[in-house]
């Protein structure tokens, strides 16, 4: 039997987050403290698609690359992991029969899913799997993740690729080694007391509820996979992890494991 993996959130960063040494070092020790993975599931902030959207199995499809402006090395990247058929037809199957699935044999995955699994998983002999956000409201991504709680017993590792403050648009220093705006300092702040409380009701209502908003998410798909992740745990409402913080660009980088 294959070992039960948990249900994990990181914060992915921009191609240039691997240049980060200390993220690198404390992603590598993550991975290597976990059960060896069947297969990876990937939720993405990158990718918005609904109906929820199935992506390609065809390792031989290439990465999407949806960033712009960057070195050409950051291109040059190949991340050519097994694709996992039968984990697209498990999802598949996981789905109620009133929701349809669509797939797309064309995107392959963003790098909210491989600049991290190039750290976690750098042979790429692990089947990968990358599945799109259908919505944005956290009960119903809450509710899609339970669904795909029962993956965890078949060896599934299942990973909501986000960021825990990213607020772009209002950053004043880009540099990776700058000084957080205190917005992200607050939010940063209110998630991990909020994440330790086990405080799920004021997690949903975050858009209200926390401060630094909207600055720390001006739009939020890079906090929605949280949910998924919680979802997909044993208990939505008990205190995950708490593995990785600090920043990066001044953005928080708290990334969190749920069993």
């Amino acid at each position: 039997m294959p070992d039960r993996l948990p249900a994990l959130f990181l914060s992915h960063g921009a191609p240039p987050l691997i240049d980060d040494t200390l993220w690198v070092a404390e992603l590598q020790a993550w991975a290597g403290a976990l059960p060896a993975p069947a297969a990876v599931l990937v939720v993405s902030a990158h990718w918005e698609a609904a109906p929820l959207t199935i992506g390609s199995t065809d390792p031989r499809t290439p990465l999407t690359y949806d960033f712009w402006g960057f070195p050409d090395r950051y291109y040059d990247v190949t991340y050519d992991a097994p694709g996992a058929p039968g984990l697209a037809d498990a999802v598949a199957k996981l789905m109620p029969d009133s929701e349809p699935v669509h797939h797309d044999a064309d995107r392959r995955l963003d790098h909210g899913a491989y600049v991290p699994l190039t750290v976690m998983y750098p042979d790429a002999d692990v089947p990968v799997l990358q599945i799109s956000l259908p919505t944005l409201d956290p009960g119903r991504l809450l509710h899609l993740g339970e669904r795909l709680r029962p993956l965890r017993d078949e060896g599934v590792l299942i990973v909501g690729s986000g960021f825990t403050t990213h607020g772009l648009p209002f950053l004043d220093d880009p540099s990776p080694g700058a000084v957080p705006p205190g917005w992200s300092v607050e939010f940063d702040a209110w998630a991990r007391e909020r994440l330790a409380a086990g405080d799920l009701d004021a997690l949903i209502d975050f858009r209200a509820a926390a401060p630094g908003m909207p600055y720390a998410h001006p739009t939020i798909e890079h906090f929605a996979p949280l949910f998924v992740a919680l979802g997909a745990s044993d208990d939505p409402g008990a205190p995950p992890k708490q593995v990785i913080d600090g920043y990066w660009m001044g953005l928080a980088k708290r990334s969190v494991e749920m069993g």
